[in-house]
């Protein structure tokens, strides 16, 4: 009968078990993770380039970042602006109108003042992040 340690296929598959062994501890490393160059050993060149990889996407992130606050500021300066150019084109109406003979001066100065109103609420409503940007 034959012993294993003299056993020629016998060691040929426990070599095989260790090696499948190895490399799925190598996949189990790299599925949990979730990179294929998790540390320098694996790879130290992949490794160098993966890092500063990752350090430039997340200062693309802040960047991106800025941005977005950056543009929410102007849409909120741009939305006041906006709506401020309708109320005024509403006032210059009014003082057209105010102008023609035989008009109810004092119903077009309660508009104009409802106007005025409408106007400082746009202004004091035109901010963000506790800044006022009008």
């Amino acid at each position: 009968m034959a012993s294993i340690s003299t056993n020629i296929a016998a060691m040929s598959a426990l070599q095989t078990l260790r090696s499948i062994n190895g490399q799925m501890e190598t996949t189990q490393s790299r599925i949990s993770s979730g990179y294929r160059v998790e540390t320098a050993a694996d790879n130290a060149a992949y490794w160098s380039i993966a890092t500063t990889m990752r350090s430039d996407v997340k200062a693309l992130s802040s960047v991106q970042d800025a941005l977005a606050l950056g543009a929410a500021t102007l849409d909120t300066a741009y939305a006041g602006m906006n709506s401020a150019i309708e109320v005024v084109d509403e006032v210059k109406k009014k003082f057209i109108a105010a102008r023609e003979p035989g008009v109810d001066k004092s119903k077009i100065n309660k508009e104009l003042t409802q106007l005025k109103e409408q106007l400082r609420s746009i202004v004091a409503s035109s901010s963000f992040n506790g800044q006022n940007w009008l």
